[in-house]
């Protein structure tokens, strides 16, 4: 009995075969650059487990159930979704997102792409520019919030003070609904150092050797500009393109911290929306099904931004 157990202890034949061909599978070269390429890469693979995949499962379920984060929480079938077309803040704050993307976005490409065009010259004290103009994109976005709050206030702030120096009247960037969203729009080109850069990283890369042969056919700077920097620095266009229409989707931290949404909901951005719905009336259920709205838009206008404008890019081998 006793030599049975202990026979039925020891590893089979399959076993020690297995684990003999593992041990001279890791004494090769590739096995051990496999296995530290495995180790290199895992907490990658744990974070988009733990961080991405798991939550992203756990808010489609949340989508057909009604949780208050405190009881526990029970399935309503499609009422989150159905709720959706008769929630005015939905649509106010779906809105709200859609005029400040449509009008930050090519501002801030044109704002940046300039900034780099300037930057990109040979001038004294060029780094000092290049510092000062990518400084406040790293800026902690609650001091740019404080500081552009001064900015704008209607008793003391920057702007106002000079309108009142050229004789305007006074306006009140944050309290009224038809300045607040153009005053953060406006506020949105502080950021732009961070595409500025990828742009004068474009910039750079564009042989000389067009310029000149340019310069000999007789082109001006402007023609210059049209058809060799332009067309060339296309693929870094539509790549800023893309983030920036990302980014604007997600804008959160001037809506909060600035307006909280108003005067009267003029800035209420919907990740905004999202927030108060998760976590001031905690509907999580509900706040899920934002989430994944919001996923499927910025999927969706991804894709027509690529069906539309992606024929338009020249990559090195149309050159």
């Amino acid at each position: 009995m006793d030599n049975t157990a202990s026979w039925a202890k020891k590893p089979s034949f399959a076993g020690k075969f297995s684990v003999i061909s593992a041990i001279r599978w890791f004494q090769t070269l590739q096995g051990r650059r496999t296995v530290i390429g495995y180790i290199f890469i895992g907490p990658f693979i744990l974070g988009v487990l733990f961080w991405v995949l798991i939550p992203a499962l756990t808010a489609v379920w949340l989508v057909f159930q009604d949780w208050n984060l405190i009881s526990p929480a029970s399935y309503i079938g499609l009422k989150n979704i159905t709720r959706l077309a008769t929630d005015k803040l939905f649509w106010q704050s779906l809105k709200v997102t859609t005029i400040f993307t449509v009008a930050s976005v090519p501002l801030g490409l044109l704002f940046s792409f300039i900034l780099a065009l300037l930057i990109n010259t040979k001038v004294r004290g060029l780094a000092i520019f290049r510092t000062i103009y990518y400084l406040p994109s790293i800026m902690p976005a609650v001091a740019n919030a404080v500081l552009w709050a001064w900015i704008f206030n209607t008793d003391f702030g920057l702007l106002n003070a000079l309108l009142r120096s050229i004789g305007l009247p006074k306006v009140g960037w944050l309290q009224q609904p038809e300045w607040a969203l153009p005053a953060l729009i406006a506020m949105s080109l502080w950021g732009v150092g961070a595409a500025m850069i990828i742009f004068l990283a474009g910039l750079q890369g564009i042989p000389e050797t067009f310029y000149e042969a340019a310069k000999i056919d007789g082109a001006g700077r402007w023609a210059q500009l049209r058809h060799i920097t332009v067309p060339l620095m296309s693929p870094v266009i539509f790549f800023n393109l893309i983030i920036g229409v990302i980014n604007s989707f997600q804008v959160f931290t001037a809506g909060y911290l600035i307006t909280n949404g108003g005067p009267q909901n003029a800035t209420l951005f919907y990740v905004l929306y999202l927030y108060r719905v998760g976590f001031r009336y905690l509907e999580m259920g509900y706040a899920a099904t934002l989430s994944w709205i919001l996923f499927f838009v910025i999927m969706i206008l991804t894709f027509i931004i690529f069906k539309t404008l992606g024929r338009s890019v020249y990559y090195q081998e149309d050159v």
